[in-house]
């Protein structure tokens, strides 16, 4: 009977740390036959968990959803985010979730290994949220768009522009993004057919999942770069590029990536994308980083103003 409960518990956090298990995959990793996963299977499902099977010879098994949520299977890693994510949720950009938050974590520390909650309550400790840093989410808005970025499903949604028009897009969902302040989702805009990233809180109201799609090929390797370039570029109506004498590691501890993205060119310099809606701030933005730099692409008039106030800055020291 132990051999039998040990293995449960193998098949339960293998069934929950992926979405789809093939019958045959998950009788190699427990060392057993088919026909003994069959039987375990439905030991669990007399326990409550809600394990779907497809039949066929590409058959598996997969953990739904149920009546109620079964107990969950956390290593000490998972646990340890679980409960400091909790304990920050409060202060978060995502509205709806503070109280319940509260009585999660409650249930958690309650069963938390006594050797896990130093490491918690060290995180919480040295850990202060200000707050406020940007607009807060509707917590059933992000649940949705992030089950339908999981399953492949269609969304449809109304939007707000950036120059604050309302309108309809219908959209294939690829990931989430939060940069700190504010939520993006990328997805495939069928209207357009193109590649678009999306504010969430310009989303009204919850987004409606439709039928499945077929994954699309990804806009980008490097998807962080991908949505750090739309956000920091695109939305100016100037935009220009400098190469910048100092390491790229350096710079972008001064410049976050939703204002620019930088790009390495060798161990001493690297080249920076960016942009503004008014070229008179742009040279006191661009001193203001402490390195030289020589400017690789420019719109009309940036130049003529760099001189103007590096003409300035000249005569003002005689």
């Amino acid at each position: 009977m132990h051999g039998t409960s040990e293995r449960l518990l193998r098949l339960l956090s293998l069934l929950q740390a992926r979405r789809d298990w093939p019958g045959a995959d998950l009788a190699s990793r427990l060392d057993v036959d088919v026909r003994t996963v069959r039987r375990d299977v439905e030991r669990l499902r007399s326990l409550g968990y809600p394990v779907h099977a497809t039949p066929g010879v590409a058959g598996g098994y997969r953990l739904g959803a149920g009546a109620a949520l079964p107990p969950l299977l956390l290593d000490d890693d998972e646990a340890v985010a679980v409960a400091v994510g909790l304990r920050t949720a409060a202060n978060g950009t995502v509205s709806g979730i503070e109280e319940t938050s509260l009585r999660a974590l409650a249930k958690l520390e309650q069963v938390l290994p006594a050797r896990l909650r130093p490491r918690v309550g060290a995180l919480h400790a040295a850990t202060l949220s200000l707050g406020g840093g940007g607009p807060v989410i509707d917590a059933e808005v992000l649940t949705a768009i992030a089950a339908a970025c999981r399953d492949h499903e269609r969304l449809r949604f109304g939007y707000g522009d950036a120059q604050g028009a309302d309108t309809s897009r219908s959209v294939e969902p690829l990931r989430l993004v939060h940069t700190g302040r504010r939520w993006y989702l990328v997805a495939f805009d069928l209207d357009r057919q193109d590649w678009r990233t999306f504010r969430v809180d310009r989303i009204d109201g919850v987004p409606a999942a439709s039928f499945r799609f077929t994954p699309r090929e990804l806009p980008a390797d490097d998807l962080a770069a991908y949505v750090s370039r739309s956000i920091s570029t695109a939305p100016y109506s100037h935009q220009f590029v400098v190469r910048v004498s100092a390491p790229a590691a350096v710079l972008a501890q001064r410049v976050p990536p939703t204002v620019a993205t930088v790009e390495e060119i060798d161990e001493h310099s690297c080249r920076v994308r960016t942009g503004s809606n008014n070229l008179d701030v742009v040279p006191f933005y661009l001193a203001q980083w402490g390195y030289d730099f020589v400017v690789e692409e420019a719109p009309p008039g940036l130049v003529e103003r760099l001189r103007l106030v590096a003409d300035r800055l000249a005569r003002a020291v005689g």
